[in-house]
């Protein structure tokens, strides 16, 4: 099959045929030799995808069909046609991309530490990584008695670096929460944070090396869930010598995440916080992260997968996190903050980002697009869409996994050094309830519905001081979802559970704004 550079020749004769017609069209003149001159002038691209299509299909292929639509530019128009900037920048990062090395996303974050995890690693749904690794920073100081360290999970995209430190000075994501006198004060307490397996900021994920082949995993990883994560993160806790922690705090998938701590290691957690979370993902967001992933996936660049020795699907993970910003904030917020105003008042409207809430839905997804890794992006979003503390659910997910443990100890050696990680004996996932708790009264949910029920013989493991925090303007995670946390935790039997209702207009995203009101909550429960 002819190449790109093939057709060089052929195409600077056909840019030659329409230069004047670019000039009467008002469109500056490309003479790089590319497919995307003879496309320009078609009206074709006025979609993403199609765009998308152009970028990833050889140029012998193009080639007949771009020439075959070039007499449409010379057809007599009533109008000119628009213009289409944001099109044109996303046709040139292609080309860019082509040219240029692939995205490292292991190098977007810098200075953490990074531990290693030598042996086969069981997941929960059978997949085994023959090793891991797990990036992790560090604040404040461990105490003698070791008891003072405070476990803080990430959402979704977030990497260790929560706060800055001297191998990286630059603002972290939760930068004015951490530090001495702070909501979680450095000056008290020794603070980890970890990139997640699943990630790309140092942890094993997607774009890791299989050590099999020496190749990408890609969408060879295997289907992890929240408690492969916890597994993972405790065993570092093991290699620190933190047998105990003072609180396992989290925030959105962070949330579920502690909550998970709590429930697997309920004797080595000694508080719980979880910001904007809930117990079991619901319709409405396993919708939108469903949308983001079919976005992503119908990037042809995108490839199965198989992305990472040629250009990443950059197109589908831009609008991925546009869907996904939309989740993150207001309406109130940006009815504030935005209005009806347009970016340009005195142009005549366009179809690329004109209001200013278009151009601040484009400027995140430019942001997000080249900087996280798009497998990671779905395989730790379908992790949160399983994600589920009932107990049929746990119970399910541990008989499964003795079953896979049990076929994968009969095909591997005996040498217990190729042992995958089990839960821990006391695992609230091998567990039954074996006190009788008194029942108390719901509040807000139906003491009648199955499920409920099946919610609260699921977190009955976590008995240990909670803070529960949800905010009004959510839409991601709406604050009923943080009170059915707070009252199946109470129903269990949990006599110390906080639940806080934040009035902010943020939405989701206030765990990572508003300082007084969250910051507070979390240091009274830290502190107590």
């Amino acid at each position: 099959m002819s190449s790109h550079r093939d057709y060089r020749q052929l195409l600077k004769q056909k840019q030659a045929e329409y230069a004047d017609l670019y000039e009467q069209l008002g469109h500056s003149y490309n003479a790089t030799g590319n497919l995307y001159g003879i496309f320009y002038i078609s009206h074709t691209l006025s979609s993403m995808a199609f765009l998308s299509r152009i970028a990833s299909t050889s140029a012998s292929r193009l080639l007949p069909r771009a020439i075959s639509l070039a007499p449409y530019a010379r057809a007599a128009s009533s109008n000119p046609p628009l213009a289409f900037p944001c099109i044109d920048k996303l046709v040139s990062r292609t080309q860019e991309l082509d040219n240029g090395p692939e995205p490292s996303y292991d190098k977007v974050v810098t200075g953490y530490e990074v531990f290693e995890h030598n042996q086969p690693f069981l997941l929960d749904y059978g997949g085994v990584l023959p090793n891991f690794t797990i990036a992790y920073e560090t604040w404040g100081t461990l105490n003698e008695k070791r008891d003072n360290a405070i476990l803080i999970h990430t959402g979704l995209s977030a990497s260790s670096h929560a706060k800055s430190h001297a191998k990286n000075t630059k603002a972290g994501w939760w930068e004015e929460f951490i530090g001495p006198g702070g909501p979680i004060d450095t000056s008290k307490f020794f603070v980890v944070c970890t990139n997640v397996i699943g990630g790309c900021y140092g942890s094993t994920g997607p774009s890791a090396v299989d050590p099999a082949d020496n190749e990408r995993y890609a969408t060879r990883f295997p289907i992890i869930t929240m408690f492969d994560m916890i597994r993972a993160q405790f065993l570092l806790l093991d290699s620190l010598a933190i047998d105990r922690l003072h609180a396992s705090v989290g925030s959105s998938m962070g949330g579920m995440q502690s909550l998970a701590a709590a429930s697997l290691y309920p004797d080595r957690v000694k508080r719980l916080i979880t910001i904007s979370a809930c117990a079991r993902s619901h319709p409405y967001s396993i919708a939108l992260r469903h949308t983001q992933r079919q976005v992503l996936m119908s990037d042809p660049n995108w490839n199965k997968g198989f992305y990472y020795k040629s250009v990443p699907p950059h197109v589908g993970m831009k609008l991925a996190r546009e869907i996904a910003t939309i989740s993150y904030r207001s309406g109130p917020e940006w009815e504030k903050r935005f209005g009806r105003k347009r970016a340009h008042e005195d142009q005549s409207p366009a179809l690329c980002p004109d209001f200013l809430i278009e151009t601040y839905l484009d400027h995140q997804g430019e942001r997000f697009c080249l900087q996280y890794d798009p497998n990671s992006l779905l395989y730790i979003s379908k992790a949160m869409d399983m994600f589920d503390m009932s107990r049929s659910a746990t119970s399910a997910l541990h008989e499964q996994r003795q079953r896979n443990q049990a076929s994968f100890s009969s095909s591997s050696s005996s040498s217990s050094s190729s042992q995958p990680v089990l839960p821990p004996r006391h695992s609230a996932l091998e567990m039954r309830a074996q006190a009788i708790v008194p029942k108390l009264t719901l509040t807000t949910l139906s003491a009648s519905d199955p499920a409920i029920q099946d919610l609260v013989e699921g977190m009955r493991a976590i008995t240990m001081p909670t803070l529960v925090l949800g905010v009004q303007s959510d839409i991601l995670f709406p604050v009923w979802q943080q009170k059915e946390i707070a009252e199946c935790l109470k129903e269990a039997g949990n006599q110390n559970v906080t639940y806080y209702e934040l009035d902010a207009m943020y939405g989701h995203d206030t765990f990572l704004i508003d300082r007084v009101s969250v910051g507070g909550a979390v240091k009274g429960h830290l502190e107590l």
